[in-house]
């Protein structure tokens, strides 16, 4: 009776040990316990195909997680997915030209948006080196002046959806299909 006991009171503080380890592993490879997502600035780019990406998906630049996507919702006017990514306000200074695209991680196939830096934009500069080159006075009137970073309410603009294996495949399948058919057409002769 007192071996059953012991038994059963060691196979109790197994399944608990075990249940946390799973549980612990299982933030580990979802990342959600390495962002807070309290600060940060929200940007937003337009992707032609978002598939795979998923709400908390990591935003990525040089193998370091700036952020998280927060919001993926469909753009019936030009049919294309919206996603909204906050980013952590440490990282305030990326250009404003910088670029989006969406990758794959690992052999699990998870999404994450994986950010490229672009030039920063000075207006007045480009407006002075126009000036010069055409001989005429610049005109920075109206134009923002000094470097240009993402901030709230960007549209990140150059863009590069997922690429999906199945659309890759039946693209490959079907060229190949008309390069056969064309091989099979008789020749005519004059």
């Amino acid at each position: 009776m007192m071996t059953t006991r012991t038994t059963e009171l060691l196979v109790g503080i197994f399944i608990v040990i075990g249940s946390a380890s799973l549980f612990m592993l299982a933030m580990q490879v979802s990342n959600l316990s390495t962002y807070s997502g309290d600060e940060g600035f929200e940007v937003e780019a337009r992707f032609t195909d978002a598939s795979g990406l998923k709400v908390r998906s990591p935003v990525v630049m040089a193998g370091v997680t700036l952020g998280r996507v927060t919001n993926i919702s469909f753009d019936e006017q030009t049919f294309k997915a919206v996603v909204k990514m906050k980013i952590e306000n440490q990282y305030s200074k990326l250009p404003i030209k910088t670029s989006a695209n969406i990758y794959t991680a690992g052999l699990l196939g998870e999404k994450y948006v994986g950010l490229l830096p672009g030039s920063v934009d000075d207006q007045c500069e480009d407006e002075k080196l126009a000036a010069e080159l055409e001989g005429r006075a610049p005109d920075t009137q109206g134009l923002e002046c000094g470097p240009q970073y993402l901030a709230q309410g960007t549209t990140i603009e150059f863009t590069q959806g997922s690429l999906v294996l199945e659309k890759l495949i039946a693209q490959f399948v079907s060229q190949m299909g008309s390069s056969d058919s064309k091989k099979d057409e008789p020749e005519e002769h004059p």
